[in-house]
């Protein structure tokens, strides 16, 4: 028979050991910081900013854009967050294993791979302690897979790039026909601009200047606008402006400031061929509704100085051509006084001077760009005068800058992708093996997306983009195993 006073003795030892977890349980929470023992409610509610909401890739790109996230959480450090992208619109666009996310402390970068053309919305989550977490949309476009995908890059915030010049360090800024904001990018990257100076108020306009063309001498840049009439055949005055930025500086630490400024080279040149028979046809091609882009038509994308001179620039014409009919020749016009210009301050005694015009067999096709490096080498961009995209031809030539001496092509450039061919950058040493040339398109007319946008209609800048390519101009020959 067991005792009835066997049992107590049992709860007594249940007691004592339920007091000895408490007191140790007190002890490792007294041993616990202030905001872990304070459990969730310690902890505020997480943050999370993109740099930029609106973000574009393109299928099988190489060092496409990236957005930056800063988050936080009151309470806690940075490094205990978690990122992720936890939803997609589209998952033929990205999926969230698509989405990638580096970094550990407040600052982190987010990269997306694109898997399809279109759009995309992006759910990124940040996951902080006590539970909980915030969300933020990354809205994102993607373009479709180009060839030479490896030597792409994507200059964003303008998709109608019309002419570049090298800053050293591995930049360039870069022209928008589009509007009157100079661009700099790092040269072998995609993405946004460094910095943007806009030319509008410093040189008096009010609408763009449709900047065609630049070239670099010294620390001097010239700049030109087409000097044609608008799309609709309306002479605009602000159209037919030359001018000059001084650079400072070099590759991010760029500075640009407006100098000089002329607005009669137009007016000049017709004056000129006027005063010698006509025979260019710039009165018709600059008359009242004469669009600018015909076979006939009055229309400036190139400019480079002869070779040795700072003065005696080279005007490279998309239109006419010479004699103005299917075949006919590409035409320069130079001008020999181009630094007189920049400097008269609107003196309305200085006029343009001109050279023998000088006409280049470039298959049919006419001048979009020309560039001439520090040896005396030029490249010349040639395509059609009508084509916006890659509807017709475009070839690169070599020239040695020489009135009478043709050019030779190089290549042909590719048409099969979005976006007209438009600049070259620089000249390499077009004897060194290895040598590229860095091409970038006007891609304002592209349906870069899929929806029957235009590039240069889209509502984000963000989501705007030109395509610079670099091409091999010497490649080593195939070897027979």
């Amino acid at each position: 028979m067991v005792p009835f006073h066997a049992a107590p003795p049992r709860r007594v030892r249940r007691v004592r050991h339920a007091a000895l977890a408490l007191v140790a349980g007190a002890a490792a929470l007294s041993a616990l910081p202030a905001t872990a023992m304070a459990g969730s409610a310690g902890y505020g509610t997480p943050t999370i900013k993109l740099s930029d909401a609106y973000l574009s890739g393109a299928v099988g790109a190489t060092g496409d854009p990236t957005v930056t996230v800063q988050v936080g959480q009151s309470g806690a450090d940075a490094g205990a967050l978690t990122v992720s992208a936890t939803a997609t619109t589209r998952g033929s666009v990205a999926r969230t294993g698509d989405v990638s996310v580096t970094g550990t402390g407040a600052t982190r970068e987010v990269t997306v791979r694109a898997r399809g053309k279109g759009y995309a919305d992006l759910t990124l989550e940040v996951n902080g302690l006590g539970g909980k977490s915030a969300t933020t949309t990354l809205h994102y476009a993607a373009s479709g897979a180009v060839r030479d995908a490896a030597d792409t890059r994507y200059p964003t915030g303008s998709s109608d790039s019309s002419a570049a010049v090298d800053v050293g360090g591995g930049y360039m800024v870069v022209a928008d026909d589009e509007s009157n904001v100079l661009r700099l990018y790092r040269r072998d990257a995609s993405g946004a601009p460094v910095r943007t100076w806009d030319v509008s108020s410093d040189l008096d306009v009010d609408k763009e200047i449709d900047i065609e063309a630049a070239a670099r001498v010294g620390d001097t840049v010239y700049w030109t606008g087409s000097l044609g009439n608008n799309k609709d055949g309306e002479p605009k005055e602000d159209r037919f402006t030359l001018f000059t930025t001084t650079v400072s500086g070099s590759g991010a630490d760029t500075e640009l400031e407006v100098d000089g400024s002329y607005q009669g080279l137009r007016e000049d040149l017709v004056a000129w061929d006027k005063a010698n028979g006509d025979r260019l046809g710039f009165a018709k091609g600059t008359a009242d509704g004469q669009v600018p882009k015909q076979i006939d038509g009055f229309n400036v994308e190139g400019l480079e100085f002869a070779p040795g001179s700072g003065s005696t620039a080279y005007l490279g014409f998309r239109a006419p051509l010479v004699p103005p009919a299917e075949g006919g020749k590409a035409l320069l016009v130079p001008v020999t006084n181009a630094d007189e210009l920049a400097r008269s301050g609107g003196d309305r005694d200085t006029h343009a001077t001109f050279g023998d015009p000088i006409t280049l067999d470039l298959g049919g096709l006419s001048v979009r760009d020309i560039r001439r490096n520090d040896k005396g080498q030029y490249l010349i961009v040639a395509g059609s005068w009508a084509a916006e995209d890659n509807s017709a031809p475009y070839a690169l030539y070599s020239w040695d800058g020489v009135a009478g001496h043709q050019p030779v092509k190089r290549l042909d450039l590719p048409t099969a992708d979005p976006g007209g061919w438009e600049t070259v950058v620089d000249v390499p040493d077009l004897t060194a093996p290895g040598a590229r040339a860095q091409v970038i398109t006007d891609s304002g007319s592209a349906d870069l997306y899929g929806d029957g946008t235009e590039a240069k209609d889209l509502e984000h800048e963000e989501w705007k983009k030109s395509r610079s390519v670099s091409f091999p101009l010497n490649p080593r020959p195939a070897v027979n195993p």
